[in-house]
């Protein structure tokens, strides 16, 4: 996963993460990067962590990855504890992000540098995100930006945080929002990735880009952006594919036959985003 990242900065192309809650947002995911033909992320928050099962999701994208040879990883996303990334890290996820924004920031450095001290010491290759810089917390359509969110992340505060924890990855606040604004996404301040990137070692991770637009995600990339997260219009299309299929066929009892309906749609955005991510449009 590392190389794979290193050399997307490399290339000023962006890995794709993608957030699953069932099996059909798996087979969205990985078949949509499949035809592509490029790495990708599986993302799954603590929730869907639970949903799925925490190891069955580590059994299932290993062997995935090993009986076919794509490149599939699998990344714990928002983890809001040290006991809950053990977890993941014990698992054998190969990533993992502990979400600390909610704390005052040395306690937030605290539990991030504990969290990547016990994750090196159990497997070397695993690579720990840490968050500096509150963008909310939902996936949801969003009448308004929620309260909190809008504060950049000082590019001297980036940079002491990388260097006081020795995370691999950096997922700043630069304008973005978990979720989607019904009346339009901020933009993101491109000059912020930018300088961020300049300051600190490691690649950087863009949340909540559910709803960016062309322009502002490619010029992310071209910023410093390696790694590009997207759970909002995945869930859109998976209720919009399912309604449609089960309005088109009412008596269908068959799960397997309307979900279809549902994973198709997904796999779409998925092509339609890793194509705009690795500059194929």
């Amino acid at each position: 996963m590392k190389e794979c990242i290193e050399d997307a900065n490399n290339k000023k192309v962006a890995i794709g993460h993608f957030n699953i809650s069932n099996s059909d947002g798996f087979w969205a995911v990985v078949l949509g990067a499949k035809e592509v033909g490029v790495p990708v992320i599986i993302g799954v928050s603590e929730g869907e962590r639970d949903f799925i099962g925490v190891s069955e999701l580590s059994s299932m994208v290993r062997t995935y990855r090993e009986s076919t040879g794509q490149k599939v990883f699998l990344n714990a996303d928002h983890t809001y504890s040290f006991e809950r990334v053990k977890e993941a890290v014990d698992a054998g996820y190969d990533s993992v992000i502990y979400d600390g924004t909610e704390l005052p920031i040395d306690e937030n450095i605290s539990i991030a540098k504990k969290c990547v001290e016990y994750a090196k010491r159990v497997n070397p290759d695993i690579l720990v995100e840490a968050e500096i810089g509150f963008i909310g917390k939902s996936s949801k359509l969003l009448d308004v930006v929620p309260e909190g969110v809008g504060r950049l992340t000082l590019v001297e505060e980036a940079k002491s945080f990388v260097f006081a924890t020795g995370v691999d990855m950096l997922a700043p606040a630069v304008g973005n929002v978990h979720g989607m604004v019904k009346g339009g996404e901020p933009l993101l301040n491109i000059d912020r990735i930018r300088e961020i990137s300049k300051a600190v070692d490691v690649p950087l991770v863009l949340h909540g880009a559910s709803g960016n637009s062309i322009a502002d995600i490619k010029a992310a990339i071209q910023a410093g952006i390696s790694v590009i997260h997207i759970n909002t219009e995945l869930r859109v299309a998976f209720h919009s594919g399912l309604v449609k299929a089960l309005q088109e066929n009412p008596e269908e009892l068959a799960p397997y036959k309307y979900l279809k309906g549902a994973r198709l749609e997904m796999q779409k955005v998925v092509v339609q985003k890793l194509r705009l991510f690795n500059n194929l449009d």
